[in-house]
Formats: structure tokens, C-alpha cells, sequence
């Protein structure tokens, strides 16, 4: 068994460039490509990446690459790979699969030769006699990715997506990914020891990626992966990572993080969150609406995600609400604010003309980050 793997980092359209930065800070050279990070490593790469990469949608392992423009060539050069070096023999492997601009166009075929081509290479390494493989073992999810007729065949290695990190017991109609909330955070100025506020909280995602910022909290530190069934990684590698974790956690940070809302059941839930995620104690949380918010604390963060009024009937109560937000925010001029939203009129009902603004997507909706940078603190601050 090889060393080293060449390991994708999956990411949404516009954060590559954060999951890039977050694959060097544990150590690894990496290139950037649309929708993923590219980096090699061993088996304690892979436990690293999945429970450290806040901003990562899922880490998979590529087992080959090649050309095939044929249903036979795409079973025979799958069929040359070691898939043996992967899987044991009763290994659990469905295959899933995508095709874009290729001429191997029908997934379900691809997906079905690929799956063909595996058992047939399983059964060679393992000298099975029997017709069919016996998938009681560990789950090896493969996918099989085609682009221009381009085939790429990764296993994934973390199974549930990296967002799911465990601690939301509930959650409002239109939660923001906690991949997302994280990458928000990371984007602002906000050092952990700053205040940090969320007027728009809901049920308390990015005051809760704020806190496991602010403690150097692995985001995966409180939840399972698929990868820790596979023998090739090994229970003694994933207990050197979490330890690693553990080390590197610094829970005497204290931290002055708050989330408001004006609905109070979002406020519940939210407490019941941050209890969830160990938080409880580290976050404030109130039921507040953002026209009320005032503060003599100084060089803080406000990070928003408002409702966008996409509805028809709620854009006028949106726009008034971005008004009201405007005045209540027009004194805080060391304050820096980053609000994430959908409505192209934001600046002009804000009042004030974004600093810097950055395109992002929430799930499908394009959105826009607006940046408002406040002065800078003393050197002696």
C-alpha cells in the first residue's frame, strides 16, 4: 500500500481559495481547481482534512485517472486500477456517478460498468470463486466523474457531508451550511479577541463557527466518518488526529460572541445548539430586532445573514428592515460589518456603499457579501 494519495477537498463555487488556505495551514501544498482543492497525503492526511477543513464540503481519495470514450475502455482501464489497495473483499462499494460535455453520456451505464469492472478486479486480488461479492463490510462510496470524456474514480472519505458537524439538534426553515458560516467568519477582520455579534442569528449557526473559531475547535471534532471503518487507515491513525485535536484546542480563549433574533423560538434553539456543539456557556444569546441593537464596546465584528425578501410579499418588510439596520449601524464607526443577502438594492436602503463586496452562493441563491471595514484599533489595542 502506497503512502501517498492524491485527496480532493470538495468545494462550493467561490471558497476554493479558503479551502486552500486551510489545506496549507495543516501542512499540505495543494492547487486550486473549480469546485476543489488538490492535495497529496497519507492516511493521518486524510483523518486531518476531515476533521479540521471548516470550510470543505466533503474529502475524496482519487484511485485513477484516464481517457475513455468507450463502455470497454471505461471497465478495462477501471479494471487495471488496485482496487484492492482500497477495498477488502467484503468490502460495501456503490457506485455513483456524473457526466458533463462527454461522449459516455448515460450515468446509470457508467455507474453500472464501473461497479461491473470493480467486483471483477476484487474477486482476481482476493481469488473469490463466487458469482457475487459479499457488501457486508465497510462503506467504500465510489464515484466516478466524467468531463470530456475524462474519467476520474475517487472514493469518498468522509461520508456524511463535512457541514453536518453534529451539534444541530434543530434547525429554521432556510439554515445557512455550516461550511458557509464558517467561510463567512474567515472572511471578516475578527480576531477571537474582538466582540462578535450576529443580528440575525437564527438558530445560531455562525455565532457557533464563530466560538469553534475563536477556541481552534476541529469542526469535526464531535461526529463520525465513513473512512474511520477502512483497516488501511487505521484506528491508531484517526486516534493520533483527534488527539492532535484535543493538543491543539484552546479553551481558555474567552470570547464575547452574540447572536440576536426577534423570533424568540429561534433564540431556543439556538441556546439548545450551542449546548450541543459544548458552546452553551460561550455564546450570548437574545431575543433582539436589529433596529434595537446598541453597544459601547468598540472594534467588533457584525456578521448577517438577513432574510432577502426573494418572496414578493416580504421585500417591502425587508427593505425596511435594511434601513432601519442602516441607522442603528451609522455609529458604530469601529465596528466592521459583513452582511450576506440577495437584494442588488442593499447598499442604497443601507445607506452607505459597500467597502469591498464578494459574489458567494447560499445553495443555489447568488448572493453578494457586503464588506463595511471600521477604523482600525490602536497598535497599543
Amino acid at each position: 500500500m502506497k503512502n501517498k494519495y492524491k485527496l480532493i477537498a470538495t468545494a462550493a463555487m467561490g471558497l476554493e481559495a479558503l479551502v486552500a488556505n486551510e489545506v496549507k495551514d495543516l501542512g499540505y501544498e495543494c492547487t486550486v481547481d473549480n469546485g476543489k482543492v488538490i492535495f497529496y497525503g497519507d492516511p493521518l492526511a486524510i483523518c486531518r482534512a476531515n476533521l479540521w477543513l471548516r470550510t470543505a464540503d466533503r474529502i475524496k481519495i482519487v484511485v485513477g485517472e484516464f481517457k475513455a470514450t468507450s463502455f470497454e475502455e471505461l471497465f478495462e482501464q477501471t479494471k487495471s486500477l488496485p482496487w484492492g489497495d482500497y477495498l477488502p473483499e467484503d468490502a460495501e462499494f456503490p457506485v455513483t456517478g456524473k457526466s458533463v460535455k462527454s461522449q459516455l453520456a448515460s450515468v446509470p451505464n457508467c455507474q453500472a460498468i464501473v461497479k461491473k469492472a470493480v467486483v471483477e478486479k476484487i474477486k482476481a486480488h482476493y481469488g473469490i470463486q463466487s458469482a457475487w461479492l459479499d457488501e457486508k463490510g465497510a462503506v467504500y462510496k465510489i464515484e466516478v466523474a466524467i468531463l470530456k470524456d475524462m474519467v476520474q474514480l475517487s472514493i469518498d472519505a468522509s461520508g456524511i457531508g463535512l457541514h453536518k458537524r453534529g451539534y444541530r439538534a434543530d434547525q429554521g426553515e432556510a439554515p445557512l451550511k455550516e461550511t458557509l458560516a464558517a467561510s463567512l467568519v474567515l472572511l471578516t477582520n475578527w480576531k477571537p479577541d474582538k466582540p462578535f455579534v450576529d443580528p440575525f442569528c437564527g438558530s445560531g449557526t455562525i455565532p457557533i463557527e464563530a466560538a469553534l473559531i475563536g477556541q481552534n475547535i476541529a469542526p469535526g471534532f464531535n461526529r463520525d466518518f465513513v473512512s474511520e471503518d477502512w483497516d488501511w487507515v487505521g484506528e491508531k491513525t484517526w486516534e493520533k488526529a483527534r488527539q492532535e485535536v484535543e493538543d491543539k484546542a484552546n479553551y481558555d480563549q474567552k470570547l464575547d460572541i452574540s447572536g440576536y433574533d426577534i423570533d424568540h423560538r429561534m433564540i431556543s434553539m439556538a441556546k439548545e445548539n450551542a449546548f450541543e456543539a459544548g458552546l452553551g456557556e460561550l455564546i450570548t444569546f437574545k431575543q433582539m430586532q436589529v433596529s434595537d441593537f446598541t453597544t459601547d464596546k468598540e472594534y467588533g465584528v457584525i456578521i448577517g445573514n438577513p432574510p432577502y425578501g426573494e418572496r414578493l410579499g416580504e421585500r417591502p418588510e425587508v427593505e425596511k428592515m435594511y434601513k432601519e439596520m442602516g441607522k442603528a449601524f451609522a455609529s458604530l464607526d469601529t465596528w466592521s460589518i459583513y452582511m450576506l443577502t440577495s437584494h442588488e438594492g442593499f447598499e442604497s436602503l443601507y445607506g452607505r456603499k459597500a467597502t469591498k463586496k464578494r459574489k458567494l452562493f447560499n445553495g443555489f441563491i447568488k448572493t453578494d457579501f457586503y464588506q463595511y471595514w471600521g477604523k482600525r484599533p490602536p497598535k497599543n489595542l
